[in-house]
């Protein structure tokens, strides 16, 4: 059965055309049963309509504060039934009632090597700390901001004269085929998420998976 995936998205929706495209070319056994924003403009919701999905806005001011908005959210993705929600681009901290309620069933990309550069403006961070290569992480949502298992890694170098927007293209060369390579094994069941414990192939992760996605300063 295809994998029931939940996209949340917050801007453009690059990483969830990318899922889009994976599943319309059969190269991702998927189905994404729904996309939900924060934000009224955001083009993901766009790209969702396009692709006739169903597009939905839960928007933070028709709510008291955040736990509202929490609640209102994912009690509306719930009722889509999804096995995976993908946080692809998603700007909002999400609470901890909200996660602890869906263990193991909300994955997020970020873009550096966790657990260096949590939070925002990564790619400054990886310049000033002067780091020789930087890159992506796919790692299960918790409570702790960008501190949940990461379950795959991208790297790429960071070269002389790098600005944070160049690496930031860098990095985004990177992200896409990361989030759909740890998507297909997932929906393969090649790694499972379960609660805080993640499986695969049958044994506990103990490291991030270098998948193909990450071609070594290619």
């Amino acid at each position: 059965m295809p994998l029931r995936i939940a996209v949340i998205a917050s801007g453009r929706g690059s990483n969830l055309q990318a899922i889009l495209d994976a599943i319309a070319a059969g190269t991702l056994d998927a189905e994404i049963v729904g996309v939900w924003s924060d934000r009224r403009d955001a083009f993901a919701l766009q790209r969702a309509r396009a692709a006739g999905v169903p597009a939905h806005l839960v928007r933070p001011r028709d709510y008291g504060d955040r736990t509202g908005h929490d609640a209102a959210l994912f009690g509306a993705i719930d009722l889509a039934e999804p096995e995976l929600i993908v946080c692809a681009g998603y700007m909002r901290l999400i609470g901890a009632a909200a996660v602890d309620a869906r263990p193991g069933r909300m994955i997020n990309i970020h873009p550096s090597l966790l657990p260096a550069f949590k939070g925002l403006h990564t790619h400054q961070q990886a310049l000033d700390a002067g780091v020789t290569e930087h890159g992506a992480s796919v790692h299960v949502v918790t409570a702790d901001l960008d501190g949940g298992p990461v379950l795959s890694q991208a790297r790429v170098p960071v070269l002389p004269g790098d600005t944070a927007d160049s690496l930031a293209a860098r990095v985004l060369t990177r992200e896409h085929p990361l989030l759909l390579e740890t998507l297909r094994w997932i929906a393969e069941r090649r790694l499972v998420l379960t609660g805080s414990r993640v499986d695969v192939n049958g044994h506990p992760l103990t490291a991030p998976l270098q998948l193909a996605a990450n071609q070594r300063f290619a």
